[in-house]
């Protein structure tokens, strides 16, 4: 199986600290936000990385070269910034099979197995992994609804009421290829982007199984500076 991982995002919430590196090489724990994302991915056995850069992304090339830990890493570029579902695309090329899709500002600490494990499943089209938050954080959130067998059956992009608390998608998913044809299809939000959650919207529409995995620990997406010393926090203290 390979993975993809979206790090061509800018992080404008992140300046001046961003202001030439891209944030996927921020200083988490005594080592890049990516290395902790490429870290989580090798322990699941992945054969490949492919990853998606754009601002300063020569940066994350000389960073890392051709490979992680021995696993061969591919690049793709998004010449805009034109959202996740956009980014997403440049990689279609490099997948042929069911695929893991990791955000390259997220930092887990949890096990992924089980993401891994659900979409072997020959009825599982797709898994999204989920975390329990607070009503208010879940109004900056894609919150997901479930069925009795934990299936996605309806997701709502930063709703206004949110349950307290609520299941939001975390950072990480598997999805099989169809998932690109979705992403072509998705309008344009608007804020001007091409939305994951809208793509991941079409495949529950058009009746796609996706399995919500719990994240058994916590993660962190990396987009202000609170967030990344945060993360860093909970870094060090696990190690501890």
């Amino acid at each position: 199986m390979k993975a993809v991982v979206l790090a061509a995002g800018e992080g404008t919430r992140l300046r001046p600290l961003t202001d030439e590196t891209p944030k996927g090489l921020l200083d988490v724990g005594g080592k890049p936000i990516l290395s902790h994302c490429f870290e989580a991915l090798v322990d699941l056995g992945i054969e490949e990385l492919v990853v998606v850069i754009g601002y300063e992304g020569e940066r994350i090339v000389a960073r890392y070269g051709e490979s992680f830990a021995g696993v061969p890493i591919t690049y793709t570029r998004q010449h805009e910034r034109e959202g996740m579902a956009h980014a997403l695309l440049t990689a279609e090329e490099h997948v042929e099979e069911p695929f893991v899709v990791m955000d390259g500002d997220g930092v887990v600490w949890c096990d992924l197995q089980p993401l891994v494990d659900r979409q072997r499943d020959p009825g599982i089209d797709g898994t999204v992994l989920v975390e329990e938050v607070s009503a208010e954080a879940a109004r900056e959130k894609m919150v997901c609804v479930l069925s009795e067998r934990d299936e996605i059956v309806a997701q709502e992009q930063k709703p206004e009421n949110p349950h307290d608390p609520s299941l939001v998608a975390a950072s990480v998913q598997t999805a099989t290829p169809e998932l690109f044809d979705a992403c072509r299809r998705v309008e344009r939000s608007p804020r001007g982007e091409y939305e994951m959650s809208d793509a991941i919207r079409l495949r529950i529409a058009e009746g796609a199984t996706l399995a919500a995995v719990r994240c058994e620990g916590w993660l962190v997406n990396v987009n202000t500076p609170a967030e990344l010393r945060r993360a860093d926090r909970l870094v060090r203290e696990e190690r501890e």
